[in-house]
């Protein structure tokens, strides 16, 4: 008789091959664990009856709540693509900084990192800024392994910076993980990690991973001037002084008060994830429509202002109707907030109308290609959830997750071995898996198991701590090749004077930085702790 343990990772091998050939990565995960499940019957070894499963986990994630944030922030991220942000922010920031040595280095870093946090979308992001910025820095004299690295790095800043959705989904598993751990430590009330711990654990490592990048850029300045140089001041007359600066706060406003919009509410526990999504979502609308006519904007402005109002009602009044007392301000209150909601759905409208009747470049009405991105984006995200979870019951049936917590409590050195053997496992899959197969495959494994073992200092691993680890983890599989989707999106709209040889030497500096972001996270684990401990005392 075969072991099934043995086959569980014959089982894991597989798909991985089959992933790495190119199929499909939902089918290839559902499909590969159905035909071992069966052949694992066959030999004894496994019970169909653990299949039973499957439906109520499609249950499961129908009625989660945290994950319908996805198609939120990817719709929020999409419409602030097609509106041209990206666009407005490099021409700006390029000629705010262009004139120092490496400015426009510093401009790309600085960009993704609004972008990152204002959309999310690393291919967007790439794309965008490839297809700006990369022919301008060649053409002004930059290195091309720099200029290609710092594009391809700052776009990836999406998946760490929140809102995320790597975030999201990666907060998801965890907390699921986090809870079963607990239960098998017999802790019956357990606590909780939310995907609010991840956004407050993961904002000060996303800061300091573009503080590194830009760090880094002022060695390459100093060190080789010549492949990095200043560029004449270009702003034509109408753009000095005043001008200049009110157009820099016109081009940073709009995505900056989104930031402070569906990030704020978030940290500071006005909204939930999903909440914050929906505002995201329909202030990328309304900042949209606003750019497609500024001429006529009030109705815009309008709306935005009632939706500024509506959140400052809900977080100083209880808006609930359906009570046994509502005091009179409360009344008034809740009167104001019906006014609001009036006045935010028309300035809605009009920008629905606007972005309806506005086609882009390639002729599309910028609405409709909205949906349709949105629509591929998140079947696509749901679709390999399902096909993993098929994946994970198919490999705990075969004993898959008790061999790996066996290995992990019985390797010398304890639990930080056993994390360093996650991290580098999941750094080697990067290579050639997406960030979600990783996700959805390795964290449900793993996480339990990790987040009872005992720290140093007496207590259990922090379980925001480990998801960041893990998340900057997983943005470095978007820079690794020889399957890094940033180094195939950038590829993509690279001009021809650029290799594929100078796209990959481009990234190894930055991938280094983000292992030794990833050392500085070990040895200052404060840094992914401190905030969520200080908003939410976790």
């Amino acid at each position: 008789m075969i072991d099934p343990v043995l086959l569980c990772f014959i089982m894991f091998g597989t798909a991985c091959v089959l992933l790495m050939a190119g199929f499909p990565v939902a089918f290839t995960l559902a499909g590969t664990a159905l035909a071992f499940a069966l052949l694992g019957a066959a030999l004894d070894v496994f019970s169909l009856s653990l299949l039973t499963a499957f439906p109520q986990s499609i249950f499961g994630t129908m009625t989660n709540e945290t994950l319908v944030a996805v198609p939120l922030f990817v719709f929020m991220g999409v419409m602030l693509e097609r509106s041209r942000i990206a666009e407005e922010l490099l021409d700006n920031m390029g000629r705010l900084f262009g004139s120092l040595p490496g400015g426009l280095a510093f401009s790309v870093c600085i960009v993704g990192a609004l972008l990152a946090a204002s959309t999310g979308i690393v291919g967007a992001t790439v794309v965008t800024m490839g297809l700006m910025s990369l022919p301008t820095m060649v053409r002004r004299g930059y290195d091309k392994r720099l200029a290609c690295g710092t594009i391809a790095a700052s776009g990836t800043l999406g998946q760490i910076i929140p809102p995320s959705i790597v975030l999201v989904l990666l907060g998801d598993q965890l907390s699921v993980a986090y809870q079963n751990a607990q239960f098998s430590m017999g802790i019956f009330s357990p606590d909780t990690v939310s995907v609010n711990d991840l956004f407050a654990g993961a904002l000060l490592p996303g800061l300091m991973l573009v503080g590194l990048y830009i760090l880094y850029q002022i060695g390459y300045v100093v060190m080789r001037p010549q492949g990095a140089p200043a560029i004449a001041d270009e702003r034509p007359e109408t753009l000095a002084g005043f001008a200049f600066f009110r157009q820099i706060f016109r081009a940073l406003a709009a995505p900056v008060l989104l930031i402070i919009a569906v990030l704020g509410s978030i940290l500071i526990g006005l909204a939930s994830p999903t909440e914050a999504a929906g505002v995201g979502a329909i202030g990328a609308t309304m900042l949209a429509g606003y750019r497609r006519d500024e001429a006529r904007g009030w109705p815009i402005l309008l709306g935005v202002a009632c939706m500024a109002g509506l959140l400052a009602l809900t977080a100083s009044f209880d808006l609930r109707s359906q009570r046994t007392v509502v005091s009179q301000t409360e009344w008034i209150a809740i009167g104001a907030a019906v006014v609001l909601t009036f006045g935010l759905a028309f300035g809605v409208i009009v920008a629905l109308m606007r972005t309806f009747n506005w086609r882009d470049r390639d002729g599309e009405r910028v609405l409709a290609a909205v949906c349709q991105s949105t629509m591929a984006i998140t079947a696509m995200v749901f679709t390999i959830i399902i096909g993993a979870r098929m994946f994970s019951i198919v490999f705990i049936g075969l004993g898959g997750a008790d061999y790996v917590e066996e290995v992990l409590n019985n390797l010398p050195g304890g639990t930080l071995a056993a994390v360093l053997l996650v991290m580098v496992i999941m750094f080697v899959m990067g290579f050639f898996l997406d960030f979600l197969e990783i996700v959805f495959i390795v964290v449900p494994i793993v996480a339990p198991i990790l987040l009872q073992m005992e720290m140093p200092d007496g207590g259990t691993m922090n379980p925001v701590w480990l998801g960041i680890m893990m998340a900057v983890n997983l943005q470095t599989s978007f820079l690794t090749p020889p399957f890094g989707f940033a180094l195939f999106y950038l590829r993509g709209v690279a001009p021809p004077q650029i290799s594929t040889m100078d796209i990959y030497r481009g990234i190894i500096p930055f991938v280094f930085i983000q292992l030794f972001a990833l050392i500085l996270l070990w040895f200052l684990p404060q840094v992914a702790t401190w905030l969520p401990l200080a908003l939410y005392g976790r």
